[in-house]
């Protein structure tokens, strides 16, 4: 009987998905894998700072209360986004991100996105579209490729 294996983007898409489960963001519930040569090298999901209470904890978002909409004043937020995260997690442990691949369940914001370009990432896949259309216009002007994946 033969075994289906799935692709390589299948598999790190999977294991985005799942990271995100960690989430503490009521709001949106986002992961981030950074892959170089086929190895998960830092995973990050959206949520407080270390040692900071979460908006589950809390039992409120701040962006909800204000009526702040997606895409927008990302610093009236308590955490941090699932990639910035990520790199985070690479600075932390000393490891070596650049000419890496990061797979994330939603498309950057254009925060994300200049950091994905100063540590050098050269890919972006993604699942779900965010309103920042500056994000994608900086990603393209720095030769980042962005994949949107849609299985």
């Amino acid at each position: 009987m033969a075994t289906t294996r799935p692709t390589w983007d299948e598999y790190f898409a999977s294991i985005t998905r799942q990271v995100a489960t960690r989430s503490t963001c009521l709001r949106r519930k986002v992961g981030a894998i950074i892959v170089k040569e086929k190895r998960i090298l830092t995973t990050g999901y959206n949520g407080a700072p270390r040692g900071v209470r979460n908006c589950l904890e809390i039992g409120k978002c701040l962006r909800e209360q204000r009526g702040i909409p997606s895409g927008e004043r990302h610093e009236i937020c308590r955490g941090l986004h699932a990639e910035q995260n990520a790199i985070l997690q690479a600075s932390y442990y000393g490891v070596q991100i650049s000419n890496s691949i990061i797979y994330t369940t939603n498309q950057p914001c254009v925060m994300c996105a200049k950091m994905i370009i100063n540590c050098g990432i050269k890919k972006v896949y993604y699942f779900e579209d965010y309103p920042d259309p500056l994000a994608a216009e900086l990603l393209e002007e720095a030769e980042i490729e962005l994949v949107k994946l849609s299985f």
